[in-house]
């Protein structure tokens, strides 16, 4: 079985190679997605709550993963340091739930599986890939995408500053493509990695 990790900047597009190696015949593992089990966790919401009083709990008692987001991406210095103790708190328990699905669709005798996982180079997730792909997107048109979607530009550089930079991403990874062009572009070299895997 070989695992695809999937890296590149906010609003890159790494959702549409994902969901476009899915149509060719890969298993997706959405680190996000698994993110978002984890914050559910008893355990987790305690610790949260401690951290962070009510502030972060809705009315069913679960993470109010907006009211997280705006704690954990303030300026510096404090958002940097409440974002470190949310990732001590989520970064293990979401790696060995990866793990845990990798290993299960191991047994499944899956051939491809793609882990989508934005902070997969700082969270020591790489470990599980074969390969990486990087999704190169010039920065004004992952801006325009980030607005479409809603966020202030200031969103968008806090999330980025939280990642690995874009250099160390591209630099580890063995093949890019460049999604800065139109939707058709992008599927013919996602074709071509794939034939190539």
């Amino acid at each position: 079985m070989k695992v695809i990790g999937i890296l590149g900047g906010v609003a890159s597009g790494k959702s549409l190679v994902a969901d476009q190696l899915r149509r060719l015949g890969a298993e997706i593992l959405n680190a996000d997605q698994v993110g978002h089990e984890v914050l559910r966790e008893a355990e987790v919401i305690k610790a949260l709550r401690e951290r962070w009083r009510d502030d972060v709990i809705d009315r069913e008692g679960q993470i109010n993963r907006a009211a997280v987001a705006k704690i954990v991406f303030a300026s510096p210095p404090d958002g940097p340091e409440q974002l470190a103790f949310l990732e001590q708190i989520t970064h293990p328990r979401i790696g060995l739930r990866l793990s845990q699905q990798i290993e299960e669709l191991s047994r499944r005798e899956t051939e491809v599986v793609v882990l989508d996982a934005p902070v997969m180079l700082k969270a020591g997730w790489d470990q599980f890939c074969d390969h990486i792909l990087f999704v190169e997107t010039e920065q004004s048109i992952r801006r325009e995408r980030a607005r479409r979607r809603g966020w202030i530009d200031e969103a968008f550089a806090a999330r980025e500053d939280a990642q690995k930079s874009l250099e160390k991403k591209r630099s580890v990874s063995g093949y890019v493509i460049d999604n800065s062009g139109t939707r058709e572009e992008t599927l013919e070299q996602i074709k071509e990695f794939w034939n190539t895997k």
